[in-house]
């Protein structure tokens, strides 16, 4: 069945003509995940081949500044989508608009070996990090991007228990090496054949900030995941084969935890939708925040001891 109704014709007589002049879609599908972008799969006809479109809430700089991200990238080894077209005003697509190949595969985030799935993650990782940095002028500063989110949900707010230590040191962090940063990096931001990742995906957030942003982010994605005693030992392994594979050392891992832990506190439970679009009906806002509250326990007491 296919779901052409849900996406405007004008958008899609602009994603044809960006692939051929004798292109046409034939078939649509709505993909699953996150709730930020509409996305859907296209099938063309002439040539045959199948490409994703992208379309954002009003006046949402995020197509731009993925399609800058996409540039720099070059296609990853073939792990991150090429990019085809944006309309970053949305003048052709009703909305702003990026537009890019497939990559294969599909989301997996109930994966039946955890800590398998944390070592592709882990590999994926260092490959978006190896990027030269270079390429990275004229991208977004990811920690600026981050703290304001943070202001703009509220000055005076709760940030929680590992706000005090991460304000105390957040300049410390500033100053580390910068790299190509994905700034969403979880589990359902990955596709899988079988066994293999085969590709990252939603760049739109992506710029540059020290190697620590990513990786603590994905480990806290992988408590929040696979709960406390799994979880732990899964970001664990996680970090171990990261190192392994960029072969460096992730500097004030703590640290870099508690900031993630930090950045979440007020949102966590609002994944939930994201976990559950994915296949994660079992997990309950309650549970995202009880597994939030024991990593932050855990990560406070590992600084307080001077421990990873």
């Amino acid at each position: 069945m296919s779901d052409a109704a849900a996406v405007p014709q004008a958008a899609l007589t602009w994603a044809a003509g960006a692939v051929g002049s004798r292109a046409r879609v034939s078939r649509v599908r709505r993909l699953a995940g996150g709730t930020h972008a509409a996305t859907h799969l296209l099938l063309i006809d002439v040539p045959q081949t199948e490409v994703v479109l992208r379309r954002f809430p009003p006046r949402d700089p995020a197509p731009a500044r993925e399609a800058a991200v996409l540039r720099a990238l070059d296609g990853l080894d073939g792990r991150a989508p090429r990019l085809l077209a944006v309309d970053p005003e949305g003048r052709h697509c009703g909305a702003p608009a990026v537009l890019t190949t497939r990559v294969p595969g599909g989301a997996d985030i109930r994966p039946a070996d955890p800590e398998a799935a944390a070592r592709g993650l882990a590999a994926a990782l260092a490959l978006v990090h190896a990027v030269p940095r270079a390429r990275l002028s004229g991208l977004r500063d990811c920690l600026a991007a981050a703290r304001s989110s943070s202001l703009r949900a509220g000055e005076d707010a709760d940030e929680g228990p590992a706000a005090p230590v991460v304000a105390a040191h957040e300049e410390r962090l500033a100053r580390e090496p910068r790299v190509l940063t994905h700034y969403d990096y979880w589990s359902g931001n990955v596709l899988w054949e079988g066994s293999a990742l085969s590709g990252v995906v939603d760049w739109s957030g992506a710029g540059s900030a020290p190697r620590g942003f990513d990786v603590s982010w994905c480990r806290l994605d992988l408590v929040l995941l696979h709960g406390p005693a799994l979880g732990h030992a899964v970001a664990d392994a996680f970090r171990e084969a990261y190192e392994s594979a960029a072969r460096v050392e992730v500097s004030d891992l703590v640290l870099w935890d508690l900031f993630a832990l930090r950045n979440a506190y007020r949102s966590v439970t609002t994944w939930l939708p994201n976990y559950r679009g994915l296949g994660r009906t079992d997990l309950t806002e309650e549970d995202l925040r009880a597994r939030h509250t024991a990593w932050t326990a855990a990560r406070l007491h590992a600084w307080r001891e001077g421990r990873r």
